[in-house]
């Protein structure tokens, strides 16, 4: 599977941005898929999760309300609403593919990536 992240940019304090992930490589869409963050100095941290189906949907507390996941799979394209963001959001932003469907919040538990896209937020 590879994923192409892209959407990233500069944005003030309480704007939006749209992420997707393009996927490719593979026929079938039944794979959870997920986004992680890392910001400079800080260890890659789990953002959000989307089963398959898109039936199951996860947060990280920190984005909880203010960010949406969502998947199109006759597209296989996974998205990241991010709405209201704040400057602790800047970070660059990673897609991952769960093809093993653990489906969870742990980066060990995915096993393909994205390139990466940066996300800064201004104050």
């Amino acid at each position: 599977v590879q994923l192409q992240a892209f959407g990233g940019g500069l944005v003030q304090a309480g704007g939006s941005l749209r992420l997707s992930c393009a996927a490719s490589g593979r026929t079938d869409s039944r794979y959870s898929m997920g986004w992680f963050r890392q910001a400079p100095g800080k260890e890659r941290e789990f953002v959000a999760a989307i089963n398959w189906s898109g039936v199951r949907t996860d947060y990280a507390d920190s984005v909880k309300g203010r960010f949406t996941i969502s998947r199109d799979n006759a597209k296989n394209t996974v998205y990241l609403q991010m709405n209201s963001l704040k400057p602790e959001d800047t970070a660059v932003y990673y897609c991952a593919a769960d093809t093993r469907n653990y489906y969870g919040i742990s980066y060990a538990q995915y096993d393909y990536w994205g390139q990466g896209t940066l996300v800064t937020v201004s104050s």
